[in-house]
């Protein structure tokens, strides 16, 4: 098996070199089951000495290491993109640059990655958080099953795929993608495995509490429709009971029960048009729904295998993942 290790990296000038250096231990031991490997470092704009730990770790090991430095701070998700599309083997795997997610788990996840699993998650047998901070991350798995994430609650940092999974979101440019999303595009097949995670030791988590809800809203309003769909809910409930209660007002008019001159005529036109608003506002919330689906660039398909030749149409051997 070849393997590809991608980690993204900020304010962790003090932990990469650990980091690597377990990983390349474990993978070039005689046992791992890998045949070769890479370490393929992202270098998140991190304002302190990351990116020249990460250019001297690439420099004593040009075989095993690749630094890859971006102009400015994206996001860990938008850094595992950049090194996942760097990425020269089958198998991808990812992990963070704290030390949390131990080398030696590894082997678990790709021994999870059968013929006919895709993904694995590692899953921690226990938080390795505060308990405020795993509120806000069971938060963003609630926000990911809304977005169409199966299997969301198993969801981590820690995790192995098979890399064509990338060919499927190869034309993303979103600046808010979740990786998550885009690899729940390619396949459902999603195992998981529990695995050891150690507390860490240096720093703190630059994912705060507020930077948690920020990244669950963009994943609700940037992969999920449901938020329009609710006002569309809301739009033809409103019609409904608009024209109720214009039936109501007219009834009670016919029964002699209203005396007001001018009540019936006032209250039906509101509840009527105020009925005919919602409605309208319903129907176009359906519409911005499929207009915001089509744009996040989703796939149509994504083939596993194909036992005839390759396409000609290079588009479509981009999503034969």
């Amino acid at each position: 098996m070849q393997v590809s290790v991608v980690i993204p990296c900020y304010r962790s000038q003090d932990t990469v070199p650990h980091v690597v250096a377990d990983v390349v231990e474990l993978l070039g031991s005689p046992g791992s089951g890998v045949d070769d490997f890479e370490v393929v470092l992202v270098v998140d704009g991190s304002p302190d000495g990351t990116a020249r730990v990460a250019r001297d770790l690439a420099a004593a090991r040009p075989d095993r290491v690749r630094a890859v430095e971006l102009r400015r701070n994206y996001g860990q998700h938008n850094a595992l993109i950049a090194g996942i599309r760097r990425a020269r083997f089958p198998v991808v795997v990812t992990m963070d640059d704290d030390r949390q997610h131990r080398a030696d788990q590894i082997p678990l996840l790709l021994a999870a990655l059968g013929d006919d699993v895709d993904l694995v998650y590692g899953v921690a047998v226990e938080e390795e958080h505060g308990a405020l901070r795993s509120l806000a991350s069971r938060m963003v798995k609630r926000t990911l099953a809304m977005a169409g994430v199966p299997k969301a609650d198993d969801v981590s940092a820690f995790r192995a795929f098979r890399t064509p999974l990338r060919d499927t979101f190869r034309h993303v440019t979103d600046p808010y993608s979740s990786l998550d999303v885009l690899l729940s595009w390619a396949t459902t097949s999603i195992g998981r495995v529990v695995v050891r995670m150690d507390e860490r030791t240096v720093g703190t988590s630059s994912y705060t509490l507020r930077s948690l809800v920020r990244h669950a809203l963009n994943m609700v309003t940037g992969y999920s429709n449901v938020p329009l769909r609710m006002v569309a809910w809301l739009g033809w409930f409103c019609a409904a009971l608009g024209v109720v209660l214009g039936a109501v007002v007219v009834w009670k008019f016919a029964a002699g029960d209203t005396t007001v001159a001018g009540f019936t005529t006032i209250a039906a036109m509101v509840a009527l048009f105020s009925g005919a608003q919602m409605l309208s506002l319903g129907v176009i919330g359906e519409y911005l729904g499929r207009l915001h689906t089509r744009s996040m660039g989703k796939p149509t398909y994504a083939v596993r295998r194909d036992t005839g030749p390759a396409p000609a149409d290079e588009d479509l051997q981009g999503r034969d993942a």
